[in-house]
């Protein structure tokens, strides 16, 4: 894992989010199997349901550019916050297991280091297996 370079890139990256409601900007980093860093930012809409949180806007330009398997994730926003259950559940559809780093981007520094599976316990996935 490229914990530096996820770190300042998750950091970079918040600073550019539009949040003009909430004022809450959220940046993400998610580190590839090969390396490549993809980043992502929340976007804010006046009709909230279609806002996109940050960790989405990553791994879906991590899909686009085709990879499918991700060895990490940091998410900065102001004080540290977790990705929420939506993400949660968006993440898991590629990994069982990812570790995520949460960092404060007032101070730079991480609060959490966890993993997926600990963040979302009986994650919902097809009875017969990931399709």
């Amino acid at each position: 894992m490229n914990r530096d370079g996820l770190l300042a890139a998750a950091l970079a990256t918040q600073e550019r989010a539009y949040a003009p409601y909430s004022q809450f900007q959220v940046g993400a980093a998610v580190e590839t199997e090969t390396g490549e860093i993809f980043t992502g930012c929340n976007v804010e809409n006046a009709s909230y349901g279609l806002t996109i949180c940050a960790e989405r806007v990553a791994v879906c330009l991590a899909v686009a550019a085709g990879h499918r398997h991700f060895v990490a994730i940091a998410v900065a926003t102001a004080g540290g916050a977790s990705p929420c259950g939506a993400c949660r559940q968006f993440l898991a559809e590629f990994a069982d297991r990812l570790p995520v780093l949460i960092v404060n981007a007032e101070t730079g520094n991480i609060v959490a280091e966890t993993d997926l599976a600990d963040l979302l316990p009986g994650r919902f996935q097809l009875l017969d297996g990931d399709a």
